[in-house]
């Protein structure tokens, strides 16, 4: 039956079909636009004593990372997640840590003042002896044993967001 379909059309259905299938191979092999093009995994890395001051590390990932006495300060580490990291003595003075996961993290004598802490999660965290002056935790998540101790030398204003530190810590 096909056979009696005249030549010039028989020709035309070839050339449909292979532009369908050109077009089905243009559009399997798309690939799909990602919002973000940057990923930063810095899991299990040795960043000791670094000096990664003001440098952008935004969304990056910290996942048993070793950062004793490495500065950040004025670092953009907004959304980041730090987990069962070390950063032991550490400098992030002036650093933005908004919405940021820092869970079974030492920062145990780290320099946190005027950071911005505004929306961060800090869970089983040691911040015993970590200088706080001038950090704003607004609306940050923090245990209760870890915020009273936290009032006991919460002082200062944010410099950036204005805010209190004792005051959005919530110190009576």
């Amino acid at each position: 039956m096909f056979l009696a379909i005249p030549r010039s059309i028989r020709r035309f259905i070839y050339a449909l079909l292979i532009l369908a299938l050109a077009w089905f191979w243009i559009l399997m092999g798309a690939s799909p636009a990602y919002a973000e093009t940057k990923f930063l995994n810095y899991s299990n890395a040795n960043l000791t004593g670094q000096d990664l001051s003001n440098q952008d590390f935004e969304g990056g990932v910290f996942v048993s990372a070793e950062m004793r006495e490495t500065n950040f300060k004025g670092a953009n580490l907004k959304n980041s997640m730090l987990t069962k990291g070390n950063l032991l003595g550490a400098d992030l003075s002036g650093a933005n840590l908004q919405g940021s996961l820092i869970d079974r993290v030492t920062l145990y004598k780290a320099n946190l003042s005027n950071a911005i802490l505004v929306g961060a999660t800090l869970t089983n965290t040691i911040l015993d002896e970590a200088e706080i002056t001038g950090v704003d935790f607004t609306d940050a998540i923090l245990d209760r044993y870890t915020t009273a101790q936290l009032c006991k030398r919460a002082a200062g204003t944010n410099p950036m967001t204005g805010v209190d530190t004792r005051e959005s810590l919530g110190c009576r």
